[in-house]
């Protein structure tokens, strides 16, 4: 079996699985963010009284975060007060930040648990050596109620990324390049490993944008084999015992892909699709409007960094925005203390709360008709930003940070030494 094969068939209480087979599990967390309401509805309407395991239920605020409007308000509220009557103390308010980034923070996501979120990104937690998946509303109130979930167990394609990245290329050129070459429906309904030389340089914030956009390839789920940096990560964020799975020397892959990264270039995806793969070069010139730096995919420490470190003592270009917005409470305060949100405030930055509004197009930083942005998010549709006709481009943070010193989209080798 797979090592995710493996985890299903320990939480549905079965000595082994296949793909294709449906099967009912426990589930380990439970999250809701703001955007699912429509949880308590269904939770109400499926004669739901109390909540199973009210421990292993998490709720966040994070995308629509501080209420832009009346009626996000009046979800907020509705949510805390289902949470005092419920005895769930796990709530994360207006002051926390972005769902994943705090299940990892907060020692949520642990190798061999089963995370279940209403958010289509959950896949990231497979970088920890989980079976992190998404659901919408009735499938969580279910669990709500019975503290389970039916899955079929999906097929694994395996994706590797041999040989070694350029110093200005990164996880995101990785991964948008294996979409661009694949497809956005390469992975619908099946898990995606990631291997190879090139992820395992990988740290755990670049292994979590590939666990990220595995969902932008369809899938149900993703993993990568934890190395000693992701363990030691996770146990320095939980005192709870996990169980590390490993994949069966004779597993068969549905399928494999092998990428040679060695000679990699900083790419994009263009608009207004995640897999309209171009390499900067082609691209270079093209004006921006707006360079946003943020989201569970690029709003960690990490990429913060990389972004003050192109803008140290220099300024935004004119006619150019730049936003970025730490992805959780405890990103902001270590950003204070290194002086990069100083330095990125010097450059002209501005700084939002730690949240999902710009990356979901709800608010703090829409985009008007006719404007370009260049993002650290993970989707490029039209209107996902703000106005249907903006134009969005996705691209790595160093990518992001020197066309917002530029003022258009440069190849960003230029600028490291």
């Amino acid at each position: 079996m797979h090592a995710l094969e493996k985890i299903l068939a320990a939480h549905a209480g079965l000595s082994e699985v296949t793909a294709g087979q449906i099967v009912t599990c426990r589930v380990d967390t439970a999250g809701v963010n703001d955007l699912y309401l429509q949880v308590l509805r269904s939770f109400e309407e499926m004669g739901g009284e109390k909540v199973r395991n009210p421990d292993r239920v998490v709720f966040f605020f994070d995308h629509y975060v501080p209420a832009p409007t009346i009626g996000a308000a009046e979800n907020h509220k509705e949510m805390r007060e289902f949470c005092r009557k419920q005895g769930i103390k796990n709530l994360f308010d207006i002051d926390a930040g972005v769902c994943h980034q705090i299940l990892a923070e907060k020692g949520f996501s642990r190798p061999g648990e089963l995370i279940v979120v209403t958010d289509s990104h959950t896949t990231t937690h497979g970088v920890f050596g989980a079976f992190g998946t998404g659901v919408g509303a009735t499938d969580l109130a279910t669990i709500l109620i019975s503290g389970e979930i039916w899955l079929r167990v999906p097929p694994v394609i395996k994706i590797v990324f041999d040989g070694r990245l350029k110093p200005y290329v990164s996880a995101k050129d990785m991964v948008l390049y294996a979409l661009g070459k694949l497809g956005a429906d390469i992975a619908t309904y099946k898990a995606v490993e990631y291997a190879g030389e090139a992820v395992d340089r990988c740290s755990v914030s670049e292994r979590m944008v590939l666990g990220n956009m595995a969902v932008e390839m369809g899938a149900k789920t993703s993993y990568i084999q934890p190395n000693q940096e992701v363990l030691d990560y996770v146990r320095s964020r939980t005192q709870k015992p996990f169980t590390v799975y490993t994949t069966d020397p004779d597993y068969k892959y549905e399928a494999e892909y092998h990428f040679d990264v060695s000679d990699l270039e900083p790419v994009v995806a263009a608009p207004s699709s995640v897999d309209n793969l171009r390499e900067v070069a082609e691209v270079e010139g093209t004006h921006v409007d707006q360079v946003f730096v943020g989201s569970c995919t690029g709003g960690r420490l990490e990429d913060l960094r990389i972004v003050a470190r192109v803008l140290k003592n220099k300024r935004v270009a004119e006619g150019t925005r730049l936003i970025f917005s730490p992805a959780t409470r405890e990103i902001l305060a270590e950003g204070l203390r290194e002086g990069i949100v100083q330095d990125l405030l010097a450059a002209g930055a501005v700084m939002i709360p730690p949240g999902c509004g710009p990356c979901l197009g709800t608010h703090q930083g829409l985009l008007a008709p006719g404007e370009v942005a260049i993002t650290t998010t993970n989707r490029n549709f039209p209107g996902r930003m703000g106005s249907p006709k903006a134009q969005i481009y996705l691209a790595s943070p160093l990518t992001c940070a020197v066309a917002a010193l530029t003022g258009h989209i440069t190849h960003p080798g230029r600028y490291i030494e």
